[in-house]
């Protein structure tokens, strides 16, 4: 209200000095030889008529509640209303031209004249502050706001102005930053991040412990690239639009995202956004405060990883549980396992579906120095490849559709121990890229990102399929197939185990009789005659699925199977099974050599035997090790 009226009081003056003007021009202006010249009476008359006016525009301004003034163009004092002497205790004679500098406060004075004059030299209205003295030698704050008036040329013919007493206003000021600093010590004793920000999200202020952490200084926090220097690239990138959705709300939030330490080091924190508003309820600042949640956030990732290895575990309790068997093919297998399980070495196990191929990898794990570290297994048949780029190397938040949260993959879940890659000739094309990276590289890429995460993992795969095949018909890469066969293992079918089968048979029926709280002292003998004779296409798992349906089924002693569950059924003579046998067999192999021999000894392949015959590489290779097959001799002659 108080500028209004110095404004309104700076506008009367420029109306009184300009109706001066134009009466003093009026008055001394040459007249026309045809006019008759101006009575003295008249003259007299005019001036009487200026100095009443005069009279009465000082009368005034001397009676309005401010301190007005009017400066010459040079700058000097013209004119100072009574408020102003009476305020000062100055004479006209005393404050007249420069004489009104007496009344300012001597430090003060250099400013003002050196802002006086620049406008003097810019002829632009502006406003100062200084201190000026009262009557009683006391000095208090005012605003001194100043205009030029110029006549219709443009031209600077008088300086008006008027002071607003804002001592009060300088007393406030001086209070909220003896405030903002009593403010400022106690937010710096506080053992927490704390950053202020303006109503955009830029930050102005952060207290002690901030500085600390990140090791910056009080003017960094206000340079531009501040979020830059200290939180994590990925965390910028990924809650930029989030963050000022949230800021565009003006509602506390929230967010999770790392921030980067004096040492380089990065730390989870949790950021909590809080605004604060004016009497108007708008938002004048932000307070975010930080607090450090990473050992939270690597608790809750062990206790994931932890999580997926229970299920994983449990999983594993529906199968076999140890490897069983003493025939020589098995301790062949043994053997290879001891050698190879205190290295880091890539395994490649390769066996028909059944056979007990993550069995092996368990035991390798179990072997190794990892065996106190996560063992995760992945069966790459059963993901959709739409996921399996996910489940495996992990995602960040907003990598795609349902993506609300970032997620560790296998590989991360397994780091420091063992990742087993069941049915890893199913693998897609651009994946088996992103595994021949984890191979080469030892490092991965979330979904999402693009940044590299280092890991440490011994990879173990396995497969039913013939891989050998796949890269000639272009479905498997042939670059990935020497990764992964660094150390193969072949695990023996079971119809090559059949040694084996009885110490199998008692394994699983002791172990689900104890499930069914039953107990049987004597195996059929025909049973277990049957069960020796029998194929077994889907190897050990179908023999458990047998011996585990045949528990539930049985009443008492003596254990037995029913042989119709299997599709091979019993002679009623032995000796007619005997000759059929022997002849489906030898036609059987005279099969193979003939496709053998057609293919130059080559298995698998398009142009392999295995092709020709209609049956899968592994299925064939077992047949001609049964059949004791030289299958060599056959690519001696094409060599011939």
């Amino acid at each position: 209200m108080q500028l209004k009226l110095d404004r309104h009081i700076v506008l009367i003056f420029q109306e009184f000095i300009l109706d001066q003007e134009k009466t003093g021009r009026a008055y001394n202006r040459p007249m026309a030889s045809a006019t008759r010249p101006q009575s003295q009476e008249a003259i007299e008359r005019t001036l009487d008529e200026l100095k009443n006016s005069e009279k009465k525009l000082r009368q005034v301004i001397d009676t309005i509640p401010t301190l007005a003034w009017c400066n010459l163009p040079d700058g000097s004092n013209e004119f100072l209303n009574k408020r102003w002497h009476e305020y000062t205790g100055l004479s006209s004679e005393e404050s007249h031209g420069w004489g009104w500098q007496t009344a300012i406060h001597p430090e003060d004075r250099a400013p003002l004249t050196e802002k006086w004059g620049g406008l003097l030299v810019t002829g632009e209205a502006g406003e100062m502050e200084a201190r000026l003295r009262r009557h009683d030698g006391v000095f208090r704050w005012f605003l001194m706001r100043v205009e030029p008036l110029r006549d219709e040329t443009g031209r600077i013919v008088r300086w008006c102005g008027a002071c607003t007493d804002i001592e009060t206003l300088k007393q406030t000021e001086a209070k909220l930053r003896e405030d903002e600093r009593e403010l400022r010590r106690i937010t710096d004793s506080i053992p927490q991040a704390i950053v202020v920000q303006d109503p955009s999200g830029t930050p102005t202020y952060a207290n002690q412990a901030a500085l600390d952490y990140t090791g910056l200084a009080a003017e960094d926090v206000i340079a531009p690239d501040f979020r830059k220097r200290i939180f994590h690239p990925d965390d910028l990138e990924r809650l930029r639009e989030e963050r000022n959705a949230a800021l565009g709300r003006g509602i506390p939030f929230e967010i999770e995202q790392r921030a980067r330490r004096k040492d380089g080091q990065y730390r989870w924190f949790l950021i909590r956004y809080n605004p604060f508003r004016n009497d108007e309820g708008q938002v004048t600042r932000w307070y975010a405060t930080g607090t450090d949640i990473d050992d939270r956030v690597r608790a809750e990732e062990r206790t994931r990883n932890e999580n997926l290895a229970l299920r994983e575990q449990i999983d594993r309790d529906s199968m076999f549980e140890d490897i069983v068997g003493s025939s020589e093919a098995l301790r062949k297998v043994l053997r290879k396992i001891a050698k190879l399980a205190s290295s880091d070495s890539t395994v490649l196990i390769l066996g028909e579906t059944g056979t007990g191929k993550e069995l092996i990898a368990r035991s390798i794990h179990k072997r190794s120095n990892r065996a106190d570290r996560a063992f995760i297994g992945v069966n790459c048949a059963a993901i959709p490849q739409s996921l399996i780029a996910s489940e495996l190397f992990g995602h960040e938040k907003g990598a795609f559709t349902g993506a609300t949260q970032r997620r560790l993959g296998r590989f991360e879940a397994a780091n420091g121990g063992t990742i087993f890659l069941d049915e890893v000739g199913d693998v897609p094309p651009e994946i088996q890229v992103a595994l021949l990276r984890v191979l080469q590289e030892r490092e991965i890429e979330r979904v999402g990102s693009n940044k590299p995460i280092p890991i440490d993992v011994r990879v173990v795969a396995a497969t039913h399929r013939d891989l050998n095949a796949l890269v000639a018909e272009g479905k498997f890469r042939e670059d990935l197939l020497y990764r992964l066969n660094v150390v193969p293992i072949d695990v023996p079918p079971l119809r090559e185990r059949a040694a084996d089968i009885p110490l199998l048979v008692e394994y699983f029926i002791d172990r689900f009789g104890k499930k069914a709280g039953k107990k049987f002292g004597t195996i059929d003998k025909k049973s277990l005659r049957l069960l020796q004779a029998y194929d077994w296409p889907g190897n050990i798992r179908e023999l458990q699925n047998v011996i585990e349906r045949a528990v539930i089924l049985c009443e008492g002693d003596p254990f037995s199977v029913d042989e119709t569950w299997l599709r091979l059924e019993l002679p009623v003579a032995r000796s007619r099974r005997s000759t059929l046998n022997g002849v489906l067999a030898r036609q059987e192999k005279e099969m193979i050599e003939a496709a053998l021999a057609e293919c130059y000894g080559q298995i698998s392949g398009p142009s392999g035997a295995a092709t020709k015959l209609g049956l899968p590489a592994r299925t064939l290779d077992s047949k001609i090790k049964r059949f004791k097959i030289n299958k060599y001799r056959y690519k001696v002659q094409r060599a011939s």
